[in-house]
Protein backbone atom coordinates (compact mmCIF):
# COMPACT_ATOMS: atom_id res chain seq x y z
CA UNK A 1 0.00 0.00 0.00
CA UNK A 2 1.43 3.40 -0.85
CA UNK A 3 2.75 5.34 2.52
CA UNK A 4 -0.05 8.08 3.89
CA UNK A 5 0.98 11.49 4.39
CA UNK A 6 1.55 12.07 7.88
CA UNK A 7 -0.63 15.12 9.13
CA UNK A 8 0.80 18.50 8.45
CA UNK A 9 1.45 19.14 11.87
CA UNK A 10 3.43 15.73 12.51
CA UNK A 11 5.41 16.83 9.35
CA UNK A 12 6.29 20.72 10.90
CA UNK A 13 6.71 19.00 14.16
CA UNK A 14 9.55 16.58 12.68
CA UNK A 15 11.25 18.94 10.33
CA UNK A 16 11.63 21.07 13.76
CA UNK A 17 12.95 18.47 15.60
CA UNK A 18 15.71 18.20 12.61
CA UNK A 19 16.68 21.78 12.27
CA UNK A 20 17.08 22.03 15.74
CA UNK A 21 19.24 18.42 15.99
CA UNK A 22 22.83 18.75 16.46
CA UNK A 23 25.18 20.17 13.75
CA UNK A 24 28.26 17.39 13.34
CA UNK A 25 31.19 17.71 11.10
CA UNK A 26 33.18 14.66 9.97
CA UNK A 27 36.41 14.69 8.63
CA UNK A 28 38.28 12.07 6.35
CA UNK A 29 41.86 13.89 6.41
CA UNK A 30 44.17 12.06 3.71
CA UNK A 31 47.65 12.50 2.78
CA UNK A 32 46.17 14.15 -0.80
CA UNK A 33 42.80 16.18 0.46
CA UNK A 34 40.40 16.73 3.25
CA UNK A 35 36.91 15.99 2.69
CA UNK A 36 34.26 17.18 4.75
CA UNK A 37 31.13 16.36 5.78
CA UNK A 38 27.98 18.06 7.40
CA UNK A 39 25.16 16.62 9.57
CA UNK A 40 21.86 17.86 11.15
CA UNK A 41 20.93 15.00 13.59
CA UNK A 42 21.18 12.03 10.96
CA UNK A 43 20.72 13.63 7.76
CA UNK A 44 23.45 14.59 5.94
CA UNK A 45 23.31 18.58 5.05
CA UNK A 46 26.54 19.10 2.85
CA UNK A 47 29.91 17.74 1.78
CA UNK A 48 33.14 19.93 0.70
CA UNK A 49 36.46 19.34 0.05
CA UNK A 50 39.43 20.78 0.22
CA UNK A 51 43.57 20.54 0.13
CA UNK A 52 45.34 18.09 2.73
CA UNK A 53 45.39 19.23 6.38
CA UNK A 54 47.60 16.67 7.85
CA UNK A 55 50.31 17.98 9.13
CA UNK A 56 52.50 14.95 8.14
CA UNK A 57 52.62 16.14 4.20
CA UNK A 58 51.78 19.68 4.69
CA UNK A 59 52.83 22.80 6.74
CA UNK A 60 50.39 23.81 10.01
CA UNK A 61 49.82 27.15 8.00
CA UNK A 62 48.94 25.08 4.79
CA UNK A 63 46.93 22.60 6.91
CA UNK A 64 44.79 25.74 8.48
CA UNK A 65 44.12 27.18 5.41
CA UNK A 66 42.55 23.93 4.23
CA UNK A 67 40.55 23.49 7.34
CA UNK A 68 39.36 27.42 7.04
CA UNK A 69 38.02 26.59 3.41
CA UNK A 70 36.62 23.59 4.22
CA UNK A 71 34.11 24.94 7.24
CA UNK A 72 33.60 28.62 5.53
CA UNK A 73 32.21 25.67 2.47
CA UNK A 74 30.24 23.68 5.40
CA UNK A 75 28.66 26.54 7.26
CA UNK A 76 27.28 27.70 4.32
CA UNK A 77 24.85 24.90 4.34
CA UNK A 78 24.26 25.35 8.33
CA UNK A 79 21.87 28.69 8.77
CA UNK A 80 23.60 30.36 11.34
CA UNK A 81 24.18 27.48 13.88
CA UNK A 82 26.86 26.09 15.54
CA UNK A 83 28.91 23.29 14.74
CA UNK A 84 28.38 20.97 18.03
CA UNK A 85 30.38 18.36 17.48
CA UNK A 86 33.61 17.74 15.32
CA UNK A 87 35.05 13.68 14.41
CA UNK A 88 38.05 14.12 12.35
CA UNK A 89 39.92 11.12 11.11
CA UNK A 90 43.18 11.07 10.01
CA UNK A 91 46.75 9.50 9.46
CA UNK A 92 49.76 10.90 11.46
CA UNK A 93 47.98 10.80 14.62
CA UNK A 94 49.99 8.43 16.50
CA UNK A 95 50.21 10.16 19.91
CA UNK A 96 48.14 12.10 21.85
CA UNK A 97 50.46 15.02 21.63
CA UNK A 98 49.78 14.64 17.53
CA UNK A 99 46.11 14.43 18.20
CA UNK A 100 46.19 17.63 20.56
CA UNK A 101 47.62 19.49 17.27
CA UNK A 102 45.26 18.30 14.92
CA UNK A 103 42.00 19.36 17.31
CA UNK A 104 43.82 22.73 17.70
CA UNK A 105 43.53 23.59 14.28
CA UNK A 106 40.30 22.04 14.10
CA UNK A 107 39.11 24.39 17.16
CA UNK A 108 40.35 27.41 15.66
CA UNK A 109 37.05 26.76 13.04
CA UNK A 110 34.47 25.03 15.01
CA UNK A 111 35.05 26.79 18.32
CA UNK A 112 31.68 25.34 19.96
CA UNK A 113 32.92 22.04 19.20
CA UNK A 114 33.31 19.10 21.39
CA UNK A 115 36.51 17.71 18.15
CA UNK A 116 37.06 14.05 18.81
CA UNK A 117 40.36 13.04 16.83
CA UNK A 118 40.90 9.53 15.62
CA UNK A 119 42.80 7.37 12.93
CA UNK A 120 41.10 7.32 9.45
CA UNK A 121 41.39 3.65 9.98
CA UNK A 122 38.62 4.16 11.52
CA UNK A 123 36.53 5.65 9.11
CA UNK A 124 37.54 2.79 6.88
CA UNK A 125 35.68 0.42 8.89
CA UNK A 126 32.93 1.89 10.02
CA UNK A 127 31.94 3.10 6.26
CA UNK A 128 32.47 -0.35 5.39
CA UNK A 129 29.74 -1.28 7.35
CA UNK A 130 31.70 -3.54 9.95
CA UNK A 131 32.11 -2.81 13.85
CA UNK A 132 35.25 -5.19 13.87
CA UNK A 133 37.58 -6.69 11.84
CA UNK A 134 40.95 -5.06 10.38
CA UNK A 135 41.21 -1.43 8.16
CA UNK A 136 43.63 -1.39 5.21
CA UNK A 137 44.53 2.40 4.07
CA UNK A 138 46.93 2.64 0.50
CA UNK A 139 46.82 6.11 -0.61
CA UNK A 140 49.21 8.20 -0.59
CA UNK A 141 50.67 6.49 2.44
CA UNK A 142 49.62 2.94 4.07
CA UNK A 143 48.48 0.96 7.23
CA UNK A 144 46.08 -1.57 8.81
CA UNK A 145 43.98 -1.34 12.06
CA UNK A 146 42.10 -3.66 12.98
CA UNK A 147 39.86 -4.18 16.43
CA UNK A 148 37.72 -7.13 18.10
CA UNK A 149 34.25 -7.31 19.51
CA UNK A 150 35.78 -6.21 23.31
CA UNK A 151 37.77 -3.63 21.71
CA UNK A 152 41.38 -4.94 21.53
CA UNK A 153 43.15 -2.96 18.62
CA UNK A 154 46.34 -3.33 16.81
CA UNK A 155 48.28 -1.48 13.93
CA UNK A 156 50.97 -2.31 11.31
CA UNK A 157 52.61 0.49 9.23
CA UNK A 158 51.19 3.74 8.48
CA UNK A 159 54.75 5.48 9.52
CA UNK A 160 55.05 7.87 6.87
CA UNK A 161 57.32 7.43 3.77
CA UNK A 162 61.03 7.81 5.59
CA UNK A 163 60.15 4.47 7.42
CA UNK A 164 57.43 2.95 5.85
CA UNK A 165 54.18 3.55 3.67
CA UNK A 166 55.29 0.11 1.22
CA UNK A 167 52.72 -0.49 -1.30
CA UNK A 168 51.21 2.79 -1.35
CA UNK A 169 50.81 5.64 -4.65
CA UNK A 170 53.57 7.25 -3.01
CA UNK A 171 55.87 3.91 -2.71
CA UNK A 172 54.96 2.53 -6.28
CA UNK A 173 56.33 5.97 -8.20
CA UNK A 174 59.08 5.72 -6.01
CA UNK A 175 59.99 1.85 -7.27
CA UNK A 176 59.35 2.85 -10.92
CA UNK A 177 61.98 6.31 -10.33
CA UNK A 178 64.67 4.18 -9.08
CA UNK A 179 64.28 1.26 -11.49
CA UNK A 180 64.67 4.23 -14.49
CA UNK A 181 68.14 5.63 -12.65
CA UNK A 182 69.20 2.22 -12.03
CA UNK A 183 68.98 1.14 -15.72
CA UNK A 184 70.28 4.35 -16.45
CA UNK A 185 73.40 4.39 -14.74
CA UNK A 186 73.78 0.63 -16.17
CA UNK A 187 73.55 2.03 -19.73
CA UNK A 188 70.17 0.66 -20.62
CA UNK A 189 67.75 3.00 -22.70
CA UNK A 190 64.67 3.95 -21.64
CA UNK A 191 62.26 1.49 -21.98
CA UNK A 192 58.00 2.20 -21.80
CA UNK A 193 57.78 2.22 -18.19
CA UNK A 194 60.60 4.73 -17.96
CA UNK A 195 59.24 6.34 -20.95
CA UNK A 196 55.82 6.73 -19.18
CA UNK A 197 57.93 8.15 -16.31
CA UNK A 198 59.57 10.50 -17.97
CA UNK A 199 56.38 11.77 -19.88
CA UNK A 200 54.59 12.55 -16.86
CA UNK A 201 57.05 14.62 -15.42
CA UNK A 202 57.92 16.51 -18.51
CA UNK A 203 61.52 15.59 -18.98
CA UNK A 204 63.23 13.85 -21.58
CA UNK A 205 66.78 12.37 -19.44
CA UNK A 206 66.52 10.05 -16.41
CA UNK A 207 68.81 11.80 -14.56
CA UNK A 208 66.33 14.68 -14.37
CA UNK A 209 63.86 12.92 -12.06
CA UNK A 210 66.97 12.86 -9.30
CA UNK A 211 66.38 16.69 -8.67
CA UNK A 212 62.84 16.38 -9.15
CA UNK A 213 62.33 13.79 -6.52
CA UNK A 214 64.26 15.68 -4.18
CA UNK A 215 62.41 18.93 -4.99
CA UNK A 216 59.26 20.26 -3.00
CA UNK A 217 57.00 18.24 -5.49
CA UNK A 218 56.12 16.53 -2.49
CA UNK A 219 54.39 13.07 -1.47
CA UNK A 220 50.63 13.97 -3.38
CA UNK A 221 53.01 14.63 -6.59
CA UNK A 222 54.52 11.30 -6.61
CA UNK A 223 51.59 9.18 -5.62
CA UNK A 224 49.54 10.45 -8.70
CA UNK A 225 52.82 9.33 -10.68
CA UNK A 226 51.77 5.74 -9.59
CA UNK A 227 49.60 5.44 -12.88
CA UNK A 228 52.58 4.58 -14.99
CA UNK A 229 53.39 1.81 -13.00
CA UNK A 230 49.47 0.33 -13.58
CA UNK A 231 49.20 1.88 -16.86
CA UNK A 232 52.56 -0.27 -18.03
CA UNK A 233 51.46 -3.40 -16.18
CA UNK A 234 47.84 -3.48 -18.12
CA UNK A 235 50.23 -3.37 -21.36
CA UNK A 236 52.23 -6.39 -20.28
CA UNK A 237 55.58 -4.91 -18.68
CA UNK A 238 57.22 -7.41 -16.65
CA UNK A 239 58.73 -5.31 -14.10
CA UNK A 240 55.70 -2.81 -14.25
CA UNK A 241 53.86 -6.11 -12.75
CA UNK A 242 56.41 -6.78 -10.54
CA UNK A 243 56.65 -3.96 -8.67
CA UNK A 244 52.30 -4.57 -8.28
CA UNK A 245 53.50 -7.72 -6.74
CA UNK A 246 55.78 -6.41 -4.23
CA UNK A 247 52.79 -3.68 -3.46
CA UNK A 248 50.67 -6.77 -2.77
CA UNK A 249 52.86 -8.28 -0.90
CA UNK A 250 53.73 -5.40 1.37
CA UNK A 251 49.83 -4.90 2.00
CA UNK A 252 49.05 -8.00 2.56
CA UNK A 253 51.70 -8.42 5.34
CA UNK A 254 50.09 -5.04 6.74
CA UNK A 255 47.08 -7.10 7.58
CA UNK A 256 48.64 -10.42 8.41
CA UNK A 257 50.74 -8.64 11.46
CA UNK A 258 47.11 -6.93 12.81
CA UNK A 259 45.12 -10.10 12.56
CA UNK A 260 48.58 -12.52 14.44
CA UNK A 261 48.11 -9.70 17.09
CA UNK A 262 44.01 -9.64 17.78
CA UNK A 263 43.27 -12.96 16.67
CA UNK A 264 40.75 -11.22 14.18
CA UNK A 265 41.09 -12.70 10.83
CA UNK A 266 38.26 -9.99 9.07
CA UNK A 267 36.54 -8.92 7.31
CA UNK A 268 38.83 -6.48 5.58
CA UNK A 269 38.13 -3.30 4.54
CA UNK A 270 40.23 -1.80 1.68
CA UNK A 271 40.13 2.09 1.07
CA UNK A 272 42.54 4.99 0.21
CA UNK A 273 42.50 6.14 -3.61
CA UNK A 274 45.28 3.78 -4.56
CA UNK A 275 43.65 0.45 -3.48
CA UNK A 276 39.88 1.82 -4.04
CA UNK A 277 40.28 2.67 -7.54
CA UNK A 278 42.93 0.02 -9.02
CA UNK A 279 41.71 -3.42 -9.90
CA UNK A 280 44.92 -4.24 -10.68
CA UNK A 281 46.41 -3.80 -7.02
CA UNK A 282 42.92 -5.23 -5.43
CA UNK A 283 42.84 -8.80 -7.33
CA UNK A 284 46.63 -9.13 -6.21
CA UNK A 285 46.04 -8.43 -2.38
CA UNK A 286 42.82 -10.24 -2.76
CA UNK A 287 44.44 -13.27 -3.91
CA UNK A 288 47.70 -12.91 -1.49
CA UNK A 289 44.85 -12.58 1.56
CA UNK A 290 42.72 -15.87 0.42
CA UNK A 291 45.88 -17.55 0.42
CA UNK A 292 46.53 -16.43 3.81
CA UNK A 293 43.53 -17.97 5.03
CA UNK A 294 41.75 -14.68 4.71
CA UNK A 295 39.08 -14.62 2.23
CA UNK A 296 36.69 -12.15 3.65
CA UNK A 297 37.83 -8.83 1.58
CA UNK A 298 36.09 -6.10 0.67
CA UNK A 299 36.53 -2.58 -1.23
CA UNK A 300 35.00 0.34 0.42
CA UNK A 301 31.86 1.39 -1.95
CA UNK A 302 31.82 5.05 -0.24
CA UNK A 303 33.67 7.75 0.55
CA UNK A 304 35.15 7.22 4.18
CA UNK A 305 34.26 10.28 6.08
CA UNK A 306 30.83 8.42 5.67
CA UNK A 307 32.19 6.40 8.44
CA UNK A 308 31.89 9.38 11.02
CA UNK A 309 28.10 8.65 10.89
CA UNK A 310 28.45 5.65 12.41
CA UNK A 311 31.05 7.38 14.83
CA UNK A 312 28.29 9.44 16.64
Amino acid sequence: MPETPAPAAARSSADSRTDHAQLVVGLDIGGSKTHGALWRGDRLVAEAKAGSANVQNVTPEDAARSLGGLFHDLRAHADGSPVTRVIAGSGGVDTPADADRLRALIAAHAPHAAVEVVHDTRLILAAGGATTGIAVIAGTGSVAWGITPDGRQARSGGWGYLLGDEGSGYWVAREAVRRALHRHDTGLAPDALDAAVLALNGITEPTELIGLFHSDAGRTYWAAQSRAVFDAAHDGEPDAAAILDTAAADLARLVLDVASVIGVPGPVVLGGGLVMHQPALQDRLRARLAAAGIPDVVVLAKDPVMGVRFLM
